[in-house]
C-alpha cells in the first residue's frame, strides 16, 4: 500500500477546494494550507481532526515541519479507537518525538482504557510495568491493597475504595538512577487513581458518571511524564504515588457524616462521597512529604470547578511557593502546553468547615461553591508543606466528545510539562 504523505504549505488551496480551504488534496496524500499567522498549530490539528475522519491507517509528515507542528498534528490525528501510525518528518526533532508520543500514547491508553478493564490494582501494576520496562534496575516499588492500607493508616484511600468488591491500592515507586541507595529524593508525583467514579452515596446522574473512567487521569498524567522523564534520560531520584480507588455504593461503602482521622491528626467530615478525590491525595502527599523532597507535584481531576473557570484548554495550577508556582508555568510555556495559575491562599484550608472535625472535605453545595478548585487545594494544603508544592487541576485532561480540534477521550496534555519539570526545577 502506498504511504499516504501530509505536508504543509504557505500557499492558498486552489479554489475548486472551497474558498479559503485549509486542506485539498493530491494523488498521495493531503497537503495543510497554513494561514500566515499565529493560528498555524490550530489550523493543523483542525485539519488532522478531518484527515482522521478517513480512518487511514497510518500517515507520513513529509517536507519541512518544525516538533510543534508535527506534536500539535499528532494530538488531533490520535484518535481512541485503533489509532494510525505516524511517521515522522525527517529533522533532528524525530528521536524527541517518539519519545513523547509513547508517552502520550501509554497515557491516553490507560486512561481510555473501560473501568471493568482498570482495577485499582490493574492500573497500579500497568503503571509499574511500563516504568519498570524503560528504567530498568533503576525501578524498584511496592503496592499496599486492601486492608493493608488501613492497618498503615491510609484513611482516605481505604476508606474511598471499601464500597468495591475490588480493594484499593497504593503504589509507591522509585526511580533512582544514581546508584546510590541513600541518595535524597529530588521530586515526588502524586496522582489521583479514581479508576471509576459513581460519586458513592453523592451519587452522580448517569450523564455525569458516563466519563468518570477518565478520574484516574491524573495517575496516568503524572506516570506517562515520569515515563517520558526516564527515556529522556533524566538522572534525578524521583518518587511516584498513585492513590487508587474505585469510588462505588454498597454496604461496605464510605457515607456522608462519616469522619476520617489522617495520619498527621487531621480529621474531616464527610460531606460528599463525590468529593473523593481530594481525600485519597491528602494521603498521598503525607507520604510525600516524608520523603523530605523539595518538588512535589500532585496531579488530578480533581474539580469541575476549574473546567468551569479554564474550559477543557487548560490546567490548572496551584501553589503557595511563587518560585515552584513560575517554573511550572515557565515549563508549560516552553513546551507549549495551557497551564494557567488560579488562586491559593493559606486561608483556602478553611473553606470548608466542619462542626463536627478540623474540616470537611467540600462545602455541602453543588460543586462544592464558588472557588470550589482553590477550596480543594486548600484541603489539600493540610497534608503537605507549601514549599516545592504545586497542585495541578487537570481540566483539559479528557474531552467527553470530539472538538473540532481534539478527539474524544484523554489528551495526555501535560506530561511534557511535568517532565520539563523534574528536570530543570531549581528550588
Amino acid at each position: 500500500m502506498a504511504e499516504f504523505t501530509v505536508s504543509l504549505s504557505t500557499q492558498s488551496a486552489n479554489p475548486s477546494w472551497g474558498d479559503n480551504a485549509k486542506l485539498s488534496f493530491t494523488e498521495s496524500g493531503a497537503v495543510i494550507h497554513l494561514p500566515d499567522d499565529s493560528a498555524n498549530e490550530r489550523t493543523i490539528q483542525q485539519a488532522a481532526r478531518k484527515l482522521d475522519g478517513l480512518s487511514l491507517p497510518g500517515v507520513t509528515l513529509a517536507g519541512e515541519w518544525s516538533k510543534e507542528q508535527q506534536w500539535a498534528f499528532a494530538l488531533s490525528f490520535t484518535r481512541a479507537r485503533k489509532p494510525a501510525s505516524i511517521t515522522w518528518a525527517n529533522s533532528t526533532d524525530k528521536a524527541t518525538l517518539e519519545q513523547e508520543y509513547a508517552a502520550l500514547l501509554f497515557t491516553r491508553q490507560l486512561v481510555n482504557d473501560t473501568p471493568e478493564d482498570l482495577s485499582p490494582e490493574t492500573l497500579a501494576q500497568r503503571a509499574a510495568d511500563w516504568l519498570k520496562s524503560l528504567g530498568k534496575d533503576n525501578v524498584n516499588y511496592t503496592m499496599t491493597v486492601g486492608e493493608e492500607l488501613k492497618n498503615e493508616g491510609w484513611v482516605g484511600i481505604y476508606n474511598v475504595g471499601r464500597g468495591s468488591e475490588r480493594p484499593p491500592a497504593m503504589l509507591v515507586l522509585d526511580y533512582n538512577p544514581t546508584g546510590n541507595a541513600d541518595a535524597p529524593i529530588d521530586a515526588v508525583l502524586v496522582g489521583k487513581g479514581i479508576t471509576f467514579d459513581s460519586g458513592g452515596y453523592s451519587i452522580k446522574s448517569s450523564e455525569g458518571m458516563l466519563d468518570m473512567k477518565c478520574d484516574m487521569g491524573g495517575a496516568a498524567t503524572v506516570t506517562g511524564a515520569l515515563g517520558l522523564a526516564i527515556t529522556q534520560g533524566i538522572e534525578k531520584r524521583i518518587q511516584l504515588i498513585l492513590c487508587c480507588a474505585e469510588n462505588l455504593i454498597s454496604g461496605h461503602a464510605y457515607k456522608l457524616g462519616d469522619v476520617l482521622t489522617y495520619k498527621n491528626g487531621v480529621t474531616v467530615e464527610v460531606v460528599n462521597t463525590d468529593a473523593e478525590g481530594r481525600l485519597v491525595l491528602a494521603d498521598g502527599l503525607m507520604a510525600a512529604t516524608d520523603t523530605g523532597a523539595p518538588l512535589i507535584i500532585d496531579a488530578a481531576t480533581l474539580t469541575g470547578a476549574a473546567m468551569v473557570a479554564l474550559g477543557s484548554d487548560y490546567h490548572a495550577v496551584f501553589s503557595m511557593d511563587d518560585n515552584a508556582k513560575e517554573q511550572m508555568l515557565n515549563a508549560a510555556k516552553a513546551e507549549n502546553e495551557r497551564f494557567w495559575a488560579l488562586p491559593l491562599e493559606p486561608f483556602h484550608a478553611d473553606r470548608c468547615p466542619s462542626a463536627f472535625a478540623d474540616t470537611a472535605n467540600s462545602r455541602p453545595m453543588k460543586g462544592g461553591g464558588g472557588g470550589g478548585a482553590s477550596n480543594a487545594a486548600g484541603f489539600l494544603s493540610r497534608f503537605v508543606k507549601p514549599e516545592g508544592w504545586i497542585h495541578l487541576d487537570l481540566a483539559a485532561a479528557y474531552h467527553g466528545g470530539a472538538t473540532a480540534e481534539m478527539p474524544v477521550g484523554a489528551t495526555a496534555k501535560g506530561i511534557r510539562t511535568i517532565a520539563r519539570m523534574l528536570h530543570d526545577f531549581n528550588a
